[in-house]
């Protein structure tokens, strides 16, 4: 157990919301002093993947936005009840949160739609008996069976061709090579999502993007407390030491304003590592360019934990998550408008509240895109007249339907141009290209936590025998918690906190669905219907 008082120090490498989550919990639970507490960061902004940035006059961006739910974000709730809002410190983040999806609860009306623009009674799951038995094998089978076996070995090509698949792959952004014990823990999770999968109305949204609701409350909160944040940062070694079982943290080797730097660990400090990054090595593209699939990790978090990972042998093995890019990747873009036309015809053809943030899927699309309309304002200061809309591709490598390019190939009016045609919207493509600007964003390693593995693959947020030191991010291993979630980084940082300090605290267990008997009934009612 660390002392928590004034002479010990932590370092936290890595500026997400892992590292973010971890120094609060320092705080709060702990009675660590903030001003004890050192945040190291490659980038210039904290906040990991959750990111917003841009001007109305240049263009906005994120890369991407996470969903959050109620019943399963409870370490995430737990944080942000703690955090007031930058607008009023008597209102936190949850209770601005809250508020804002009892305002604008999300509810898709066009959840699907094909290649013929009309919109697909989605209610209608499609699943048939030989779909429901193969559910129900991977929800029994033990994931020491499953093992490091694909999604696809597990269903019929039915299954596939099913609504309730594209919901469920383009909700969570599976692909069918994935894990098959990731999906089986999303199962277990959101099973209390399926008799909404056709409207999203589980889903919760911040009332900005999450950098402005989430990041920026918990850098200022942390700030006041003294915390220090370096930014310029990379950290590119740790040395260990081992001696009768027990290992610890001694040096932290830096790269600094352009040269080598060490930072001495004393007995009592503190050192939380975040291994690897889904969002490294995110490339942007313009109007007029195409994002660069980048494929040679310029981002010194993937090279650390391979460094890392030669020391020992339960440090993990990145290559399993960062060894296969094409199954990996897809490419996000956002607009911003200057006119309100293409939201208006959205509008009308769908029948969505407007910025109720309702997903919309173009089920044959080959390229599978899916775009959201948040609510206007997105971004801290986006004025009014301007809006934003956010979609993705999983398919990066098919041609599109009306540019007849390869969504990888294409600049983002060629992105833009495949949208409108399959809204069927060309009439106004005129005034849409001409008031909107595309930002596009190749992400090589979004989705590379879903790579098949087993039990070796992913470190445990304390290693065996490990006193001053903890493992945090989107790549460790914590049971039967599912990852691509905000909830999982805050997770492995509670841990991390609690167990590192010795605190008689209890962790919110993970939710599971199968023990809330309604959630059950309800589940089985439709897909059974």
């Amino acid at each position: 157990m660390i002392d928590s008082g004034r002479e010990s120090k932590a370092y936290l490498v890595g500026g997400g919301i892992a590292s973010l989550a971890a120094a609060a919990f320092l705080i709060r639970d702990g009675g660590f002093p903030g001003e004890n507490i050192t945040i190291l960061e490659r980038l210039p902004l904290p906040g990991g993947s959750l990111d917003g940035s841009g001007s109305a006059e240049q263009a906005y961006v994120t890369r991407g936005g996470r969903m959050l739910e109620d019943e399963a974000y409870t370490c995430l709730w737990d944080l942000l009840e703690t955090v007031p809002t930058l607008d009023d410190e008597n209102v936190s983040v949850r209770e601005e949160t809250t508020d804002f999806n009892r305002r604008w609860p999300t509810d898709a009306k066009a959840r699907l739609i094909d290649r013929d623009h009309r919109i697909l009674d989605a209610s209608q799951l499609g699943l048939d008996n030989h779909d429901r038995l193969e559910l129900a094998r991977l929800l029994v089978l033990p994931e020491s069976v499953i093992g490091a076996r694909r999604i696809d070995e597990f269903f019929s090509e039915h299954f596939f061709a099913t609504d309730f698949w594209t919901m469920w792959r383009t909700t969570f952004a599976f692909q069918n090579w994935h894990s098959a014990i990731e999906l089986k823990r999303y199962f277990l999770r959101f099973l209390q999502e399926f008799p909404r999968i056709h409207t999203l109305a589980g889903v919760r949204r911040t009332r900005l993007n999450q950098y402005d609701s989430i990041v920026r409350p918990i850098v200022a909160w942390l700030t006041d407390r003294g915390v220090h944040f370096e930014h310029g940062v990379t950290v590119t070694d740790v040395d260990f030491t081992e001696q009768s079982g027990i290992r610890r943290a001694r040096r932290l080797h830096l790269e600094r304003s352009g040269g080598p730097a060490t930072v001495e660990l004393a007995e009592l400090d503190l050192a939380f590592i975040t291994l690897g990054s889904m969002t490294a090595d995110a490339a942007l593209g313009g109007d007029d360019t195409v994002p660069e699939l980048i494929r040679d990790k310029r981002d010194g978090s993937w090279t650390l934990w391979e460094t890392l990972s030669r020391k020992a042998p339960d440090f993990g093995r990145p290559a399993v998550f960062n060894g296969n890019i094409a199954e990996g990747a897809w490419e996000s873009f956002t607009l911003t408008m200057h006119s309100p036309a293409l939201l208006k015809r959205i509008e009308e053809f769908s029948g969505n509240v407007p910025g109720t943030g309702a997903l919309m899927t173009f089920k044959d699309s080959p390229w599978l895109l899916s775009v959201v309309v948040p609510r206007p304002p997105h971004f801290a200061g986006q004025p009014d007249g301007v809006f934003t809309l956010w979609g993705y591709g999983l398919f990066l490598d098919s041609p599109g339907d009306h540019t007849g390019k390869a969504m990888a190939e294409c600049t983002g009016r060629e992105i833009l141009t495949e949208l409108l045609g399959q809204f069927g919207f060309e009439d106004i493509a005129d005034e849409v290209h001409s008031t909107t600007t595309v930002t596009t964003v190749m992400m090589p390693y979004i989705t590379s936590q879903f790579a098949r593995r087993d039990d070796r693959d992913r470190p445990r947020v304390i290693p065996h025998g490990a006193r001053n030191f903890a493992f945090l991010g989107q790549y460790v291993e914590i049971p039967e918690d599912v990852v691509f979630t905000v909830e999982y980084s805050v997770r492995g940082a509670m841990h991390a906190v609690h167990q590192l300090l010795g605190l008689d605290l209890p962790v919110p267990p993970v939710h599971h669905a199968l023990t809330d008997p309604a959630a059950v009934l309800n589940a089985l009612r439709t897909a059974l219907g």
